[in-house]
Formats: structure tokens, sequence, C-alpha cells
């Protein structure tokens, strides 16, 4: 994140186990979720409700969040992809 001058403002510690609920109460104040697994990228439009595959996409196999998870303005970033990273903080 430093090299491409991004500004943390928050981060959360990994011993804190964020799961389906906490997801949701993310997605809530987003209108745009990014979920990223390797290369397989997932747009969701969760400006007007938030679906349970949004929620789901989040999640690792053990329920809880996946990492990293970055706020961008409304977009939720979610897993890491280079490209799309690139693409947003190149």
């Amino acid at each position: 994140m430093e090299a491409n001058k991004i500004v943390i403002a928050e981060t959360v510690s990994a011993n804190t186990k964020l799961q389906a609920a906490d997801a949701k109460d993310m997605l809530t104040s987003a209108s745009k979720l990014i979920a990223m697994k390797g290369k397989k990228i997932v747009e969701f439009d969760v400006k007007n409700s938030v679906s349970q595959d949004a929620v789901q996409a989040m999640l690792g196999p053990t329920g809880n969040m996946r990492a990293p998870t970055l706020r961008v303005g409304k977009s939720l970033l979610v897993g890491f992809n280079e490209e799309v990273f690139i693409q947003k903080f190149g």
C-alpha cells in the first residue's frame, strides 16, 4: 500500500474475527463489492440491496471475512488480485 502512496485510515487486527453479520454491515454503506479469489473476480451492485451471494463472496471457508478488505470510497474490495489493485490504485 505504501508503495502506491495509499493512506490507510483504519486497520483491524487479524485476531479480530469478522463474520457474515459484519460483512453485511459493511455492505450496507457501500454501492459496489469487488470480490477477488486469485484470478476470479466477481462484482456486485449493492447500492439498493445486499444479496446473500455478496455476503458469501466476502467470507472464506471458515466463515470469517477474507483479507484484505478495503473500503475505497463507496466500493469494497475483498481478497487480492494484482491487476485489480493496479487498476484501482496504480
